[in-house]
């Protein structure tokens, strides 16, 4: 290969020097003169050498002709990668080719004005371009060099791509639904939406797979939580290979626990990608309807719990290990908030999902009502807790979930401020889990699964706390973290779950992204910035970690891969989204009031009395 472009790259040169009044000339010396660009490495570095794939220049047939049709400047990088390096993640576009007549006398005579619009698109990338900073492109460069590829398409992004750790990488070689959003928000918001589209269609063909543990299968729907692209021999046929995916539901997990999270991520991604692109099309096919339907169904079906939230075991979503938040963790609840109401806005409306619809509705208005009411503490809430009456019995009890006073931390007391609150964990019969997660508190507001006063309060907090949430790098995944005999019993004695690092307290730049989603819609960006000047002091430093350890986030994480393609990606949406931050409309969802109708919730004395929608807003609108 190398042997062929040097005599390709020597043909030019040559081509150059014979016609050097054509607008190709220009193009041949910038061929021959084009620095070496870095390897696109789009298969996990424990493939087989001879799959990985390079970089292929590719030179359309007209360039070794006497012909005079010309192709647009490719006088700088950023071009000549975009339209003729094959292999890089790039979506690959064929240019409008405009004629152009090459005249001694007269120089140049465009006879189309789409040349102009050509160089005006190019000024504008260029443009573009300029104002990135030299980190946001070294971030560029490593998120190309993540992408995988299936069938020569890109289909996604592995989770880590550390060259240190070639053969330790354990599932990290692998595209995870959930590492890839902001992946997929990062390409979507450069105008590149080819892999994501393939992304969801291929993750939507593994949904039906057979998968089992101990021969039980889960529901129907369920989306995993990653998948490996693999080449095995064509029909026993050890000299002829293919590609395959390989999914994992969970039954390769540490835990062995299937991912709740990834339909929810799914269905979030794919209204994201319907918004920017204008592809709307690609929701109203039969199969992604089906998808979506799959999803809702596995979601929303009947059981034995009485809460509106989605009860959950340990380990099913970003926190996939042992950490006490079984139950009804908030991460999950905004997540599936945020998924019904998107779903909502793409399901196909006709005789066969207006019952579905119907039922997004009912139990969006009830979580709604259940996550305002229940799980938001501020200083006020805290001393009704604190005065709680226990073992009430009827429908007008108070202390529904028949709450012990004593369970307020210690912590909590000193550390609320005055000013501020957040949703806590999770709330359960007798138990609430008062440590701040900042996923679901950041997709609550980003969703409007909180009212805007609640919304307005938690980054108030953030901003009170910012020792303790941020410090030396955002943000921590929760607070404060398990130590002692509290951890030893919770996590069981973890040791990667160890007090201030990994899930226990340590500190995710890849929460990056969504803190500043979350700033763009209560019009907070200075926080945004604020973080993310506190981010681009060390990551490139620090070569991109996935997590950072102590207190204050000082240390790289002790178990933390480096080159964490979300961390790289999260740190590109956020520089992308505060230099537009109109486009944070294809992830937010506003507040709906209509939800707030038909409430049947406990506002009055009697549980099974609808409430109107001036009640509703007056008792959960607070």
């Amino acid at each position: 290969m190398p042997a062929m472009i040097a005599r390709r790259l020597r043909r030019c040169t040559q081509l150059a020097a014979l016609f050097p009044k054509c607008p190709q000339s220009r193009l041949f010396s910038s061929f021959a003169s084009a620095p070496p660009l870095p390897s696109s490495r789009v298969l996990s570095p424990s493939y087989p050498s001879q799959l990985t794939r390079g970089i292929c220049v590719i030179f359309p047939k007209h360039l070794f002709s006497t012909s005079t049709d010309s192709v647009p400047s490719t006088s700088d990088k950023s071009t000549f990668e975009r339209l003729y390096i094959h292999g890089a993640t790039q979506t690959q576009t064929k240019p409008e080719m405009d004629r152009v007549v090459c005249d001694e006398d007269h120089g140049e005579k465009l006879e189309s004005n789409s040349v102009k619009e050509t160089e005006s698109n190019q000024v504008k990338e260029k443009d573009v371009e300029m104002e990135m900073s030299g980190l946001e492109k070294e971030a560029w460069w490593l998120l190309n060099r993540s992408v995988v590829n299936y069938c020569s398409s890109p289909v996604g992004t592995v989770a880590a791509n550390d060259p240190g750790l070639c053969n330790q990488m354990q599932n990290y070689d692998q595209v995870f639904i959930r590492d890839f959003v902001p992946s997929a928000i990062a390409f979507l918001l450069k105008g590149e939406g080819e892999i994501v589209r393939n992304f969801l269609l291929h993750t939507l063909q593994l949904q039906s797979w057979e998968k089992t543990v101990d021969c039980y299968s889960p529901g129907q729907g369920l989306m995993p939580a990653s998948f490996k692209v693999r080449t095995v021999p064509l029909d026993g046929n050890s000299e002829a290979f293919e590609e395959v995916l390989d999914p994992d539901f969970g039954e390769s997990a540490i835990g062995r626990v299937a991912p709740v999270d990834s339909g929810l991520w799914w269905i979030i991604l794919l209204r994201a990608y319907g918004k920017i692109t204008g592809d709307h099309a690609l929701q109203e096919r039969i199969d992604v309807q089906t998808g979506i339907r799959l999803i809702l169904n596995l979601c929303l079906s009947d059981g034995f719990d009485m809460f509106p939230t989605l009860l959950v075991t340990d380990g099913s979503c970003m926190i996939d290990r042992r950490m006490g938040i079984h139950g009804h963790p908030l991460e999950i609840q905004a997540l599936f908030y945020s998924a019904l109401r998107c779903a909502r806005e793409m399901i196909t409306i006709n005789d066969g999902s207006q019952n579905l619809v119907r039922a997004v509705s009912n139990r969006l208005t009830a979580l709604s009502f259940h996550i305002r009411q229940y799980y938001w503490v501020d200083m006020r809430k805290i001393n009704e807790i604190y005065r709680y009456k226990t073992e009430e019995y009827s429908h007008d009890a108070i202390n529904k979930f028949n709450i012990y006073p004593d369970q307020i931390p210690s912590w909590l007391v000193n550390w609320i401020p005055e000013r501020g609150g957040y949703l806590i964990g999770n709330v359960q019969p007798a138990h609430m889990d008062f440590r701040f997660f900042s996923l679901g508190n950041l997709w609550a507001i980003v969703s409007s699964l909180t009212t805007e006063r609640q919304a307005e309060g938690i980054l108030n907090l953030i901003d009170e706390k910012w020792d303790d949430l941020v410090a030396n790098m955002p943000l921590k995944i929760c607070y404060p973290a398990l130590e002692y005999d509290e951890w030893r019993i919770i996590t069981g004695s973890d040791p990667k779950n160890t007090s201030w690092s990994y899930h226990n307290g340590g500190s995710w730049p890849t929460l990056l992204w969504q803190f500043t989603l979350a700033c763009i819609k209560m019009g907070r960006q200075d926080l945004a910035y604020r973080a993310l000047e506190v981010a681009e002091k060390r990551l490139s430093n620090d070569k991109w970690p996935e997590y950072y350890d102590t207190r204050s986030g000082r240390f790289i994480g002790k178990q933390s891969h480096l080159y964490q393609t979300w961390t790289i990606a999260g740190f590109l949406v956020s520089k992308m989204l505060l230099r537009n931050p109109e486009l944070a409309s294809i992830l937010i969802c506003e507040e709906d009031l209509e939800l707030l109708e038909g409430c049947a919730c406990g506002l009055s004395k009697s549980a099974r009395t609808k409430c109107s929608r001036k009640a509703a807003r007056s008792q959960v609108l607070v």
